[in-house]
């Protein structure tokens, strides 16, 4: 006995659509990149993870980095139990790079091991000036801009002091 197939009700255009959203979902989402930073200091190596929310604050990081401008400066500032800043050129919390970025406020809060950018009264005058917060700082929230997260060598951060140095700082590949 011969078996009818059933004709389908579904007609091409509809096929096609169907097939297209299966395809589409089987397609896992794009997964967010954060750049890593590896800061080689005179205590030791820490490495930071860098939000890639926060565009204009580490597109200007990274062209820094980049260019090797943070090798070799100190950092000028330790404010115990509270941060470790460099990035001045003039080693003296006065100097910066050649162009200001726009302050960036997101969602990030000052945590123990949150990268922030230092900056002046202006709220748009950061510059190259960047902090580690040694603690909790959320007095700080909403105020300065945070853009990455310290994810390994904690301890080699609250280890540095007033004029310790950046001997090399890189964008970890």
């Amino acid at each position: 006995m011969a078996v009818k197939k059933k004709k389908s009700k579904i007609n091409k255009k509809q096929k096609t659509k169907v097939t297209k959203k299966l395809v589409q979902s089987s397609i896992p989402p794009k997964k967010t990149i954060h750049p890593k930073v590896r800061f080689e200091t005179t205590q030791g190596v820490f490495v930071a993870e860098l939000y890639s929310d926060v565009p204009a604050t580490i597109q200007n990081f990274l062209e820094l980095t980049k260019r090797n401008f943070y090798d070799g400066l100190t950092f000028h500032r330790h404010e115990p139990g509270f941060v470790i800043q460099g990035g001045d050129p003039l080693g003296t919390g006065m100097g910066g790079s050649d162009k200001n970025i726009p302050l960036e406020i997101t969602h990030y809060k000052h945590v123990k091991g949150a990268l922030g950018m230092a900056r002046s009264q202006d709220p748009n005058s950061a510059s190259s000036q960047f902090y580690v917060c040694l603690a909790d700082a959320h007095f700080l929230d909403g105020n300065y801009a945070v853009f990455g997260q310290v994810m390994e060598g904690i301890d080699k951060v609250l280890a540095l002091k007033k004029g310790d140095k950046m001997l090399k700082v890189t964008l970890v590949e």
